[in-house]
């Protein structure tokens, strides 16, 4: 976590899923909803979808002034991912589990740092999935949300 200064944007947390957005429409959108910061809490920062992988998203995401974090530790481990795309009962199911991998303390470093720079910047939270409802994400927001009120919780 090595961050440098940007708070020259409003402060917030917001969550954005790249399903649905090729590059230049995915970084067009962090743009207009001022995002100065993107974390990427993709357990594995890699994709088969062109511009989206660790190092080529960091390339782009600085070509337009965001900077860039992976966030391992607040990945949703492989077992847990199909019950965020079940029936209700099974999204509530992988939503309680993931929260208790929040417990863990590099999570917990990571979701105090999420809520310290989204009180002076604007932060996305990064995975594919386009409805947060049914990402871990949201689960993450939550709970930085819950550290830092002022983090407000828009979803994506």
């Amino acid at each position: 976590m090595s961050v440098a200064d940007g708070s020259t944007r409003q402060g917030g947390l917001t969550g954005i899923g790249y399903q649905g957005h090729d590059l230049v429409s995915f970084l067009e959108r962090l743009s207009m909803d001022g995002v100065s910061l993107l974390v990427d809490v993709r357990l594995n920062p890699i994709s088969r979808k062109r511009g989206f992988s660790k190092r080529a998203l960091a390339e782009a995401l600085e070509s337009v002034g965001i900077a860039y974090e992976h966030a391992q530790p607040l990945g949703n481990p492989r077992e847990n991912r199909a019950g965020f795309g079940g029936l209700p009962g099974e999204v509530q199911e992988a939503r309680r589990r993931f929260a208790e991998e929040l417990a863990a303390p590099a999570a917990r470093e990571w979701l105090t740092a999420i809520a310290d720079w989204a009180t002076e910047r604007r932060v996305a939270l990064l995975c594919f999935e386009a409805d947060q409802e049914r990402c871990h994400r949201d689960v993450i927001a939550a709970e930085v949300h819950r550290l830092n009120p002022r983090a407000s919780r828009a979803r994506r």
